[in-house]
């Protein structure tokens, strides 16, 4: 009777997307044997490191991987509230931490892009990742290959992913990310 309000917001454009990114921010390897903290924390921070890489190319798509972009981001905000709210921060709480949250997810998602681009591309990267998705506990230099490595083959797949591709889900988890740390 009340099914309509259990319906997903997201449409079919990002639904299977997002599920592959989810599925690929929560594989084991990076929390395991790359360093990346295991609290919700280090689940968001691993989160906007691989959404970032996803975002770009979408946007080096354009038009309508612009568009598919943005609902991108709308349903991971989703997500991300479904998941406060099931960790069990109140209905109040929600709101604040996920504006703080949306700060730090925009943040992460331009410094990743903007060290990618650099001339010296590793070293900004790996400044990057020390500084976020290590929260300064490592020094660039102690940044794990194994993390360039993994990061490097997302990005290579996505590089040949078509918009059609993406939206079917699967490129993410598809790729063959086991690495040595």
């Amino acid at each position: 009777m009340f099914s309509w309000l259990f319906r997903s917001k997201k449409g079919p454009e990002v639904g299977l997307l997002l599920a592959d990114l989810v599925a690929s921010a929560r594989e084991p390897e990076p929390f395991m044997d790359l360093g990346v903290a295991d609290t919700f924390q280090g689940r968001f921070e691993y989160l906007a490191l691989v959404s970032s890489l996803v975002l770009a190319r979408l946007s080096a798509l354009g038009g309508a991987g612009t568009a598919v972009a943005q609902e991108l981001v709308d349903a991971i905000f989703d997500h991300l509230d479904d998941a406060l709210r099931c960790s069990g921060v109140s209905d109040i709480g929600v709101g604040k931490k996920v504006k703080k949250m949306a700060r730090s997810f925009y943040g992460r998602v331009e410094a990743y892009r903007a060290a990618m681009a650099a001339p010296e591309a590793d070293l900004a990267l790996r400044q990057a990742l020390a500084r976020n998705l290590y929260g300064g506990s490592l020094s660039p230099e102690a940044v794990p290959r194994g993390l360039l490595a993994r990061l490097e083959a997302l990005r290579a797949a996505l590089e040949t992913a078509s918009l059609p591709q993406l939206q079917a889900g699967g490129t993410l988890v598809a790729t063959p990310l086991r690495t040595t740390p």
